[in-house]
């Protein structure tokens, strides 16, 4: 299967520092918090959620397959998912670092993910877990939807994906908290602060970027 790869330009200066994992329920932000930490560590982000609507635009057979499945408010199969991920990071500019969004979402996915990366002698530095209310991701995700038309927000399918979240993602803190590794992160309020909180767990961890070293 052939996926359209979405390679950030590299930044000047920074050097791949940490393999990171951004989780949160749907409209809790992670999306724009991945792209701002990653871009401080000059590290690429690998969101599952852009692979698809990239191929979802060009018209792929997968592309094709994903908007069946997300229009009828579901998620895209494990092994589909998995298979995409494990592409992703075998890219050159991964193997030094990375910033995963939407992938793993359950501890089966955990499990693929434990085996790639011990196959290449890692594990995850950090898993980041931004912490909103369910009404304030409704009211986000209903706000959004109202912009930009999405027909995968509608009311219902807003509702099933958060129960989704809620019954086969949240279990994956538990596996990472057991290891020690996830920081909280209060997702209540201005890019800017929600930010300064993520970087400052992190920099606590030893993993500080390339950008706040300067």
């Amino acid at each position: 299967m052939t996926v359209p790869h979405l390679v950030p330009e590299p930044v000047e200066g920074h050097r791949p520092t940490a393999r990171l994992l951004i989780v949160g329920p749907q409209g809790s932000g992670k999306g724009t918090q991945g792209v701002r930490i990653a871009e401080s560590y000059g590290i690429p982000v690998v969101s599952t959620g852009d692979i698809f609507r990239a191929n979802i635009k060009e018209g792929t057979p997968l592309g094709q397959q994903v908007t069946a499945i997300l229009d009828k408010g579901d998620l895209v199969p494990d092994e589909l998912t998995s298979e995409i991920v494990r592409d992703r990071l075998s890219q050159e500019d991964a193997e030094n670092g990375f910033l995963l969004d939407g992938y793993p979402r359950n501890t089966a996915q955990v499990a693929h993910l434990d085996a790639f990366l011990e196959g290449r002698g890692e594990a995850l530095d950090a898993v980041i877990l931004l912490d909103v209310p369910r009404e304030e991701s409704i009211a986000r995700l209903a706000l959004r939807a109202a912009e930009q038309g999405r027909s995968d927000d509608t009311d219902e399918a807003i509702a099933h994906r958060l129960d989704i979240y809620e019954k086969e993602t949240a279990p994956i803190i538990e596996v990472y908290s057991s290891r020690g590794i996830v920081d909280r992160i209060d997702g209540v309020g201005s890019l800017e602060e929600i930010t300064e909180r993520i970087a400052a767990a992190l920099a606590a961890r030893g993993l500080r970027s390339p950008a706040s070293a300067a």
